[in-house]
């Protein structure tokens, strides 16, 4: 009997990474039915963070809670409660970004100059009255540019403009902000708060949350240049070095979260960590790991790269199931590739259903197990 691990993160807007692995599996015992599964949902900081934390931690639970969307609509969501470790003493609260202000929310309707955090601050303040004493602030998928004003104002503090009046929500409100009043702001929670995200970007500058991420939310040309002097003062409201790494990720709001005296990490190394994959890696005798598509920057932090170096250290074969697999990424750490375009013939029949050609190349992989030499 082989004991199987699926590890995939998100295939980013078309099926979630526990739904990805429940797809792979099933696939998988259509042909090897007597193997032993493990299905470890990945993520990297975005959306599919909270059903990592549910899916691996056990006694995790979610927590409803509704809040402000990033199209200023009240939005039905959840954060994560996770029970205290046997060493520590206080609850963890899992927040995530993507499913309170995230680009998705907006269906296509972008808002580059109005949408805000507002409701991820909301969220991680439901998480403080329920009394955790520790966060894990998941920060991938924003659809805004506010430098986290929003997440800052749901947590108490005021942004005000040059005539004193609360500045206005999102990109707008940044770029006429010009003080920040700090003393009705939340503490951060007594065990500290990590902030995960797959962006190491800092906050201004070619590489920074406006140049690199603001055409993705609607920022023109023009505006993207504004939009970087408007993060740029933000910074000296804020206190932070507009350099840091991952500063200016989900558009600025690793800024505010670090001065608020959060710690920013690589999103998906973390969550690793947490859920433990590196155990349930070594554990197992075959590893699968996927995403959406799979190209040359998948390499750098992003979680099917992530899988595949445990998986090396272990000495376990591993392979990939991507929705596409583009031709100039580097796919020599994996015995085995399937793209889900190959198997539904057209990238839009596999967007379509995408848990049917999951399930599918469950089977091929299988399959291929099946003829593979005894290890």
């Amino acid at each position: 009997m082989t004991r199987v691990l699926f590890a995939p993160d998100g295939f980013k807007g078309s099926i979630s990474a526990a739904g990805a692995a429940a797809a792979l599996a099933a696939g998988w015992r259509s042909v090897r039915g007597d193997d032993e599964i493990v299905e470890l949902p990945m993520a990297d900081g975005g959306e599919g963070t909270l059903d990592a934390f549910l899916a691996a931690v056990p006694g995790a639970r979610r927590m409803p809670v509704r809040v402000t969307g990033p199209h200023g609509r009240e939005v039905a969501a959840s954060w994560v409660l996770l029970p205290a470790a046997a060493d520590a003493t206080g609850e963890t609260g899992v927040v995530e970004l993507a499913s309170t202000s995230g680009i998705e929310l907006l269906g296509g309707d972008l808002r580059p100059l109005d949408a805000d955090t507002r409701g991820f601050g909301q969220a991680i303040a439901a998480a403080l009255d329920h009394g955790v004493t520790r966060l894990v602030l998941a920060i991938g998928s924003s659809a805004s540019t506010d430098a986290g004003f929003g997440v800052l104002s749901a947590l108490g503090a005021r942004i005000m403009d040059a005539d004193g009046r609360e500045a206005l929500p999102g990109l707008r409100g940044v770029r006429t902000a010009v003080r920040l009043d700090r003393s009705g702001l939340r503490p951060a929670p007594r065990d500290g708060v990590l902030v995960l995200s797959d962006v190491r970007s800092p906050l201004t500058g070619p590489s920074g949350a406006a140049a690199v991420f603001g055409p993705q939310k609607g920022l023109g040309v023009r505006e993207v240049a504004e939009a970087d002097a408007a993060l740029a003062r933000a910074a000296a409201l804020l206190g932070v070095d507009t350099n840091e790494a991952g500063t200016g990720a989900a558009g600025g709001t690793g800024a505010a979260l670090r001065a608020w005296g959060a710690v920013l990490l690589p999103g998906a190394e973390r969550v690793a960590d947490l859920i433990g994959l590196a155990d349930a890696v070594a554990a197992a005798d075959v590893v699968v790991t996927g995403e959406g598509a799979f190209d040359a920057g998948s390499a750098a932090g992003k979680a099917p790269a992530l899988v595949a170096g445990l998986a090396r250290q272990a000495a376990r074969p591993t392979a990939l199931v991507a929705g596409r697999i583009a031709p100039d990424a580097d796919t020599s750490g994996f015995v085995a590739t399937v793209a889900l375009v190959d198997l539904a013939g057209t990238a839009d029949a596999a967007l379509a259903d995408p848990g049917r050609w999951l399930s599918a190349a469950g089977g091929v992989l299988a399959r291929r197990e099946g003829r593979s030499a005894p290890r």
